[in-house]
């Protein structure tokens, strides 16, 4: 039985992540996308709220297991006896950068492989960074996060509801 786990912040979901757990859906048995707690790092959605729009998203996909994790991720597929890690990629200077995650994850743990899936051309300019920032000032955010999940984004990153 093959599995992978596709990490993030997912702060918030974005349909390239939909996009890249669609993709990997097809070709694992078993997906584990896993909201990454950052103790240093605070996020703008509130981590229930994360999991709660990823478990929205992923509903349609019977292979998709919503999970979260506080700690390093090498520790985590040790724990969960995972060995393939899925990173999608935008663009070159993000692929350094997942580049070298892929080089320390496997120093941290031997046994993990890191695939990198390079965004579909129309997603790759979609980042959460962005939708943060044209949600805050209440722009047009469809066709950039999930259908699905489109109204609570709009809610929980509109700086009219703070």
């Amino acid at each position: 039985m093959s599995s992978c786990v596709f990490p993030g912040s997912f702060d918030p979901v974005t349909a390239g992540h939909l996009d890249i757990i669609r993709r990997s859906a097809e070709l694992f048995d078993t997906v584990h996308v896993t909201v990454m707690i950052n103790v240093n790092k605070q996020g703008v959605i509130p981590v229930k709220d994360r999991i709660r729009l990823l478990e929205k998203v992923c509903l349609s996909f019977e292979n998709v297991i919503v999970d979260q994790w506080e700690g390093l991720l090498a520790d985590y597929m040790q724990e969960h006896h995972e060995r393939i890690l899925i990173r999608g990629v935008r663009g070159c200077s993000e692929f350094e950068h997942e580049y070298n995650a892929a080089l320390l994850n496997k120093k941290l743990n031997d046994q993990v492989e890191t695939l990198l899936m390079p965004a579909e051309p129309g997603l790759s300019l979609v980042s959460s960074s962005a939708v943060r920032e044209i949600a805050a000032f209440d722009g047009d955010i469809s066709g950039l996060v999930p259908e699905v999940c489109l109204k609570d984004i709009r809610k929980l990153l509109s700086k009219k509801n703070k």
